[in-house]
């Protein structure tokens, strides 16, 4: 039975509340996930939040699908930064690290075998949440990437997060 784990844009929150992680007004990843050459993931949801306080230009948000060319992130520790939704399931197959699984890019790689993108305007004063229907749920082969990246102008502080099955 395939089991279900989320991350946001952020280290797994502690005694401290998720903190908010600064957009860019060029292209930045905000999470970016790694899929290990053993087993596939499907993305079940995802989400966008900003903190602006007046409406402005909508944030271009994006769920990009990949298999070369990574980008730079700050790493994820699985084992306390991956929610597992079911407390007795095994650890996450995602593979982690600085060019895997990550979030908030310090440097952008270039997507060189694209292989699907769904891209939204999102409004930087709130957020959106999208949610797939059983069977339709998109999905990563072994060794890929799942990226979502976002584009404010002005940038905005924003908090997102993806959850995906195994």
């Amino acid at each position: 039975m395939a089991k279900v784990y989320s991350c946001f844009n952020g280290a797994g929150p502690t005694t401290v509340a998720p903190v908010a992680v600064t957009t860019s007004t060029v292209v930045k990843t905000m999470i970016q996930l790694s899929t290990s050459a053993n087993r596939e993931a499907r993305i079940v949801e995802w989400w966008w939040e900003g903190s602006a306080s007046a409406a402005a230009t909508p944030a271009v948000v994006e769920l990009m699908f990949h298999s070369t060319g990574a980008a730079t992130v700050t790493a994820y520790t699985a084992a306390t930064d991956f929610k597992k939704y079911d407390p007795n399931s095994v650890a996450s197959q995602l593979t982690v690290g600085t060019t895997n699984s990550g979030f908030s890019a310090s440097g952008e790689g270039t997507p060189a075998t694209a292989l699907g993108a769904e891209v939204h305007q999102i409004p930087v004063t709130s957020g959106a949440y999208f949610q797939y229907p059983l069977g339709r749920e998109p999905e990563m082969a072994v060794s890929t990437f799942a990226r979502l990246r976002n584009t404010v102008t002005p940038a905005v502080n924003a908090i997102c997060g993806v959850a995906w099955e195994e």
